[in-house]
């Protein structure tokens, strides 16, 4: 008989979670436990590689197509013909015009109150949500655990979801007679069963917070996020006819992708299920993997369904890729959409991935990326908003995606109409030209174009990094946000946010600060004139301005009791990443070794300890250290 390692799990908290932490889930970590030695061998490949790069002034290439599929034994010639096993699209998944995005708890929340962010994604309307287990869910305290509870008791149709549900229907109804003129749930028990659930874990490049293995070593968030979702709710949902669906984030690698697939074909072997019960979609949100779109498609084999283009994240990858190029400079972020040159490129390759057929014939789905905005602020700024919302809706469904991503409820049926009036429930197999790999492709995945770099610009950036620092020690990673200059400005629209905005926030200041980025414009506040240097002495200038601002700012916007606590620590973090003469690779890990520590002086000792390890050993650290 094999062997189950033991797990150790943090203070009480198996007994005070046994609803989610129950004998068959805790089972199913342990048996998957021995692959956190291989997450974490991963993981250092990945920092390696960054280093040869930075080092050797090397940009990413295509892989070797005469090589094959690390951990696999897939070559990359037949993963990039399409000569590798897949299975098509389920029936739950064939029309998924618009996906909700968002966590299923709010922080400090009872569980009435924090179970309505499930109940507002299931009466939506919206085709599918991904209930998020990464960039938009507080890690404070037991959020995580939270997260799983509130899916498992909605998925289940527990009595408490039910009464909370039926009080949010009539919310939303009153929300769309106002909006609408009439309403949009008709019979909400009815209306439960239309949303596809899905659930993104979150990546290999996390720890959990309350697991380790037998070795004392953090458990790997995505093994631990894995084995709870599916080990509680595969029963309810294959019964009843749903799909198991995971988004995976975070991939850069086709050799990552491989050991995803082995996690999960191992928890399929543990639970008796057959290979490919559990299908995922894969977050293109790394430069690397868009080098190795077929190659990550083929490791995923029988588990794979679809790929999503993302936008904060991606930039900030292809920032963090370019990080040792001096001439490699990124302009305003409002300037990089996804028609932007390097985006433009990569959206292409994406769409032409999923149109490629496997052995069998079975093409993917193109999901598309997020609209940020909310429909709240005065008529003429939602008015504006929402139809630059619909614009890129209708630019996306033009381009071959099958559907879109929403950040709030309330954007899903003013961009669903986009999909509904073509009639057709996908994309699936539409013609693109095939796949090429050449040096221009390779080029053209980092093609930057001219653009504002402006005052202006770094404001926003620095404004809207400090505030998600700040929202994030507040247990909230998905935070309504717009710059401080807007604040009381109801013709500027707040935008849901998650960890995304933080991260590419900073990798761009740190980009203008330590290439010398030249300023596209005169700004008459700072004196700043076109042709100038971004400076450091700018940023610290501009930074406390900012800082300043959020101080001042109403509780609404900056909560009171965040400006002596996390909002300082938020700036130290934002100050220490972006000086940093060797460019860090996360931003969430400064953020998350400070998760409910509300001390300035113990996150200024906790920031010098991470640094140092990075600097001097190439060493991230991931480990809760409270546990």
């Amino acid at each position: 008989m094999m062997r189950i390692p033991k797990i150790i799990i943090r203070e009480n908290l198996d007994q005070t979670y046994s609803d989610i932490y129950t004998a068959e889930a805790l089972q199913a970590i342990a048996v998957l436990s021995p692959f956190n030695k291989q997450v974490k061998k991963i993981m250092e490949s990945r920092i390696q590689r960054r280093h040869s790069r930075n080092s050797n002034g090397l940009r990413i290439q295509f892989l070797d197509q005469e090589g094959t599929i690390e951990g696999t034994d897939i070559s990359v010639r037949d993963a990039r013909s399409g000569n590798f096993e897949g299975k098509p699209v389920p029936q739950d998944l064939q029309r998924q015009w618009i996906q909700g995005t968002g966590p299923s708890a709010k922080p400090n929340a009872p569980l009435q109150n924090s179970i309505r962010n499930v109940a507002y994604a299931l009466l939506s309307g919206a085709d599918g949500w991904m209930f998020d287990g990464e960039d938009a869910l507080g890690q404070t305290n037991n959020m995580s655990l939270d997260n799983q509870r509130n899916l498992k008791l909605a998925i289940s149709r527990s009595p408490v979801f039910f009464e909370v549900a039926e009080t949010v229907s009539k919310e939303i109804n009153n929300w769309a007679e106002g909006f609408f003129g009439h309403p949009i749930i008709h019979n909400w028990e009815e209306q439960l069963d239309f949303t596809t659930v899905i659930f993104r874990a979150r990546g290999l490049h996390l720890d959990d917070r309350h697991i380790k293995d037998e070795e004392g070593v953090a458990m790997a968030a995505s093994i631990v996020d894995l084995s709870l979702y599916v080990v509680n709710n595969y029963e309810v949902l294959l019964k009843r006819g749903s799909s198991i669906v995971l988004y995976l984030p975070k991939i850069q690698t086709s050799g990552e992708a491989a050991l995803w697939d082995k996690m999960i074909s191992a928890l399929e072997h543990h639970l008796q299920l057959e290979n490919g019960t559990i299908r995922v979609y894969v977050l293109i949100e790394q430069l690397e993997a868009t080098f190795q779109l077929m190659e990550i498609r083929a490791a995923l084999g029988k588990h794979f369904v679809g790929f999503n283009t993302g936008r904060w994240d991606y930039i900030n990858s292809v920032s963090d890729a370019m990080a040792w190029d001096p001439d490699f400079v990124n302009p305003n972020i409002e300037s990089i959409t996804m028609t932007y040159g390097y985006m433009r490129n990569y959206e292409d390759r994406v769409r032409r991935a999923v149109n490629t057929p496997d052995k069998s014939g079975n093409f993917a789905l193109w999901q598309g990326g997020m609209e940020p905005n909310i429909p709240v602020g005065s008529a003429e700024g939602v008015s504006a908003s929402m139809k630059k919302a619909l614009q890129g809706g209708e630019r996306e469904q033009n381009e071959g995606a099958s559907g879109k991503w929403v950040a709030h409820w309330k954007m899903v049926h003013i961009i669903r109409p986009v999909w509904e009036k073509t009639g057709n429930q996908n994309q699936l197999g539409r013609k693109f030209p095939a796949l090429t790999y050449t040096g221009l492709d390779a080029q053209g995945l980092l093609e930057l174009e001219n653009a504002p770099r402006s005052i202006d610009g770094a404001r926003n950036l620095i404004s809207v990094a400090l505030q998600y620092g700040n929202a994030f020690g507040q247990g909230m990673q998905a935070a309504a946000l717009k710059p401080a200059d807007y604040f009381g400005n109801d013709n500027v629209l707040y935008l849901m946010e998650d960890m995304a905005t933080g991260e590419i926030r900073v990798s761009i200041l740190w980009e203008w600060i330590h290439k010398n980025a030249v300023i596209s414009e005169d700004d008459p506040h700072s004196g700043a004139k076109n042709g100038e240097t971004f400076t450091i002495g700018l940023f610290e200038r501009l930074l406390e301005e900012e800082y300043q601002k959020l101080l001042l700012a109403n509780n609404k916007d900056v909560h009171d009791d965040s400006k002596t606590t996390t909002l300082p620590i938020s700036k130290e973090i934002v100050k220490t990443y972006v000086l940093s003469k060797s460019k860090l690779p996360w931003f969430i890990d400064l953020l998350n070794i400070n998760l409910n520590n509300m001390d300035l002086k113990e996150a200024k000792a906790r920031i010098q300890k991470y640094t140092e390890a990075f600097i001097n050993d190439k060493t991230r650290i991931t480990e809760n250290l409270d546990f």
